[in-house]
């Protein structure tokens, strides 16, 4: 008796809606569009990019390399110059074959710089004669200074050179050696005072340098600044040296 009435019962019961189904199906595969889109907004896109779009993205890094390009050229023609040493009169600081940078942006010559310098008032070395060609030498003193460059004989008797500067024995630590009177030491005659807008520059390797002793450099050996081409920053070849200039 209570298994039939069970079994009428189960009957009487109406059969769920199909479209509940449908709709609980629906729901499920939203959700799994919607943790789809979930993954797309997080992580973007993972289709690769097409050729097409590629090209774009070169165009844009070359675009930024020649830039650069440009500016260095910019700066390098017009703030930095390479010259390269010519010559054994800056040694032991300054070798024959060197490159260096160099700057006259907002510059002023001082003691112990040490500098570029033209015989042109152009500051260029086309058409001209060897001895018209750039040097490289050391500041030693400016306008309104006294030089002065006297011998005495060391202990073994050799006559050598001290450079005075305002009556003060100035301390060279970068020479190479010190001047031998018995050699040519240019036919200056000292003291001397360096004349307004002037500097007067030696070489460190004193014994083999063309420089203010000699009446053929400059105005009677004193140089006029706008000879001056630049200090000298920093050495940068060879690669081993590479580095600031003291």
């Amino acid at each position: 008796m209570d298994e039939q009435w069970l079994d009428e019962q189960e009957d009487e019961m109406p059969a769920a809606p199909k479209h509940a189904a449908k709709e609980s199906d629906e729901s499920n595969l939203g959700g799994a569009n919607a943790a789809e889109r979930f993954v797309v907004a997080e992580f973007g896109d993972a289709t690769p990019p097409s050729k097409d779009s590629a090209f774009p993205m070169i165009f844009e890094g070359l675009d930024v390399v020649v830039t650069a390009m440009i500016a260095v050229i910019i700066v390098f023609i017009f703030i930095f110059k390479i010259p390269t040493i010519d010559g054994s009169s800056m040694n032991n600081t300054l070798f024959d074959g060197e490159r260096v940078v160099i700057s006259d942006l907002f510059y002023e010559p001082k003691y112990g710089d040490i500098v570029v310098i033209s015989r042109n008032f152009d500051n260029t070395s086309d058409k001209v004669e060897q001895r018209q060609m750039p040097i490289i030498k050391r500041v030693i003193a400016t306008a309104g200074q006294v030089v002065d460059i006297r011998y005495e004989a060391d202990v073994s008797g050799r006559r050598t050179g001290t450079v005075y500067v305002d009556g003060k024995a100035l301390d060279e630590p970068y020479i190479k050696e010190p001047m031998d009177e018995s050699r040519d030491n240019g036919n200056v005659v000292f003291p001397v005072t360096v004349p307004e807008n002037c500097v007067f520059v030696l070489g460190d390797n004193r014994n083999d340098s063309t420089d203010s002793r000699f009446l053929s450099v400059g105005d009677g050996g004193m140089i006029d600044k706008r000879y001056i081409m630049g200090k000298a920053l920093f050495r940068v070849f060879p690669f081993d040296k590479f580095g600031k200039i003291g």
